[in-house]
């Protein structure tokens, strides 16, 4: 189960990357934020299960400031300059 909720994470965190660094629309990428929201949360849950508490920690974080990206980008909707 680990190793799903691992490979799960990455791949997720791969996407959302893809989707914010090719800047298509402020849409896209406020939807590579929840992306990225999701996979923070999995990395906690793995982070957490393993008694990673460091890997938990940054997770922790990472998920706030992916809750900054959706604000700016899907529900303020900042432009991408």
């Amino acid at each position: 189960m680990q190793d799903i909720l691992e490979w799960t994470a990455s791949i997720v965190g791969m996407i959302a990357a893809l989707m914010i660094a090719a800047r298509y629309s402020t849409r896209v990428a406020g939807w590579g934020f929840v992306l990225f929201l999701l996979g923070s949360v999995l990395w906690i849950v793995t982070g957490l299960s393993s008694g990673n508490q460091a890997l938990a920690a940054q997770n922790v974080v990472l998920f706030m400031i992916n809750c900054l990206g959706i604000y700016r980008y899907l529900i303020k909707h900042e432009e991408v300059s």
